[in-house]
């Protein structure tokens, strides 16, 4: 009896990850950096300092 051996090529496949975009490239895609939460009335009224 002969064995067979079933192979997945999706587990095989070797990811690379993608290099850094520099930061003028990622600032022309994605726009500048945004808080995590947005400021709320009064931080905006008066300024975040």
């Amino acid at each position: 009896m002969a064995l067979t051996q079933e192979r997945t090529y999706r587990s095989e496949r070797i990811w690379t990850p993608r290099p850094p975009l520099d930061p003028g490239l990622r600032r022309r895609f994605h726009g500048p950096i945004q808080p995590m939460e947005e400021p709320t009335f009064l931080e905006r009224l008066f300024g975040r300092h």
